[in-house]
C-alpha cells in the first residue's frame, strides 16, 4: 500500500493562499536529528519528500530514500521513475543536506543539486529532456513523508527524526535566464491520500525562521499534514 501525508507550500497574497507564477525552482534543508531505528517491513520503503510538479502536473523529486534493508540514500525522480541514486553524499545523523531542484527551460535539463552543509561537499545530476514534451514551470511543492509498505496495510514508524527548514521557491528572471532568485514560503496546506489512516508521526515546532517555515517531523500521530498561516 502506498500513503503520503505533509503540506503543499505557498505564498500569502492578500491572506489568500497562493502558488507564486514563473517559478522554476525550489529547495529545502531536511536535517537528520536522530535514528529510530528500522522498523520497516520487508521489501518496503520510505521517503522524506521534496517535490515539484509542473503544469503538466508531472512530479519531480530528491527525496531520501530510506529501505527494509538499511540502504537509506538521496534519489533524483521523475515522473516516479529513480533516475539518479547521489553515491557521494549519503545521509548520516547530525548532518543538514541542502536539496535544490532546478528546471532549466534553455537547457532542457532539471538540475539536482544535494549539498552537506557540515562538510560542504556537493553532488549534482542533470536530466535531459531535450526529445520531451516538458513544461519547465512549476505549479505546486509539496513537503512531506511517502510510505510504500509491500506486505501489508499500514503506514508503519519513522526512521529518522528530522528538521525541514529553508523551504523556499525560485523566479526566473525575464532578462537573465541563467538568474533566479529565491524567496521563502509563509504558509503550508495540508494535503494526504485521502484514505482516513492515522499516521505514526507528529509535525512539531512549526515556526518561522530567518523567513522560511521549518519544522520537525517525529513520531507521534496525525490524520493530516501542517496548515501553517492560512
Amino acid at each position: 500500500m502506498h500513503y503520503w501525508v505533509g503540506s503543499f507550500c505557498r505564498v500569502l497574497n492578500k491572506r489568500k493562499p497562493l502558488f507564486p507564477r514563473r517559478v522554476i525552482a525550489i529547495c529545502d534543508i531536511i536535517t537528520l536529528i536522530e535514528d529510530n531505528g528500522n522498523q520497516i517491513p520487508d521489501k518496503s520503503w520510505m521517503l522524506y519528500l521534496l517535490e515539484v510538479f509542473n503544469t503538466q502536473n508531472v512530479a519531480v523529486e530528491l527525496n531520501l530514500i530510506c529501505q527494509f534493508d538499511n540502504q537509506d540514500y538521496f534519489e533524483a525522480i521523475f515522473h516516479g521513475v529513480n533516475r539518479y541514486r547521489f553515491k557521494h553524499i549519503l545521509p548520516m545523523v547530525g548532518h543538514s543536506y541542502l536539496r535544490q531542484i532546478i528546471m532549466d527551460a534553455q537547457n532542457k535539463i532539471i538540475k539536482y543539486i544535494l549539498i552537506d552543509q557540515k562538510t560542504k561537499q556537493s553532488e549534482t545530476f542533470d536530466l535531459s529532456l531535450a526529445d520531451m514534451n516538458f513544461d519547465f514551470v512549476a505549479t505546486n511543492h509539496f513537503t512531506g513523508i511517502e510510505w510504500w509498505n509491500k506486505i501489508d496495510n499500514f503506514p508503519y514508524p519513522m526512521r529518522y527524526i528530522v528538521e525541514i527548514s529553508l523551504l523556499m521557491f525560485g523566479l526566473g528572471d525575464r532578462i537573465d535566464s541563467g538568474s533566479i532568485t529565491y524567496l521563502p514560503h509563509n504558509a503550508l496546506i495540508p494535503n494526504n491520500d485521502g484514505s482516513g489512516t492515522k499516521y505514526p508521526i507528529s509535525f512539531q515546532s512549526i515556526r518561522i525562521n530567518d523567513d522560511c517555515i521549518c519544522y520537525i517531523v517525529q513520531p507521534g500521530n496525525c490524520y493530516t499534514g501542517i496548515r501553517y498561516n492560512c
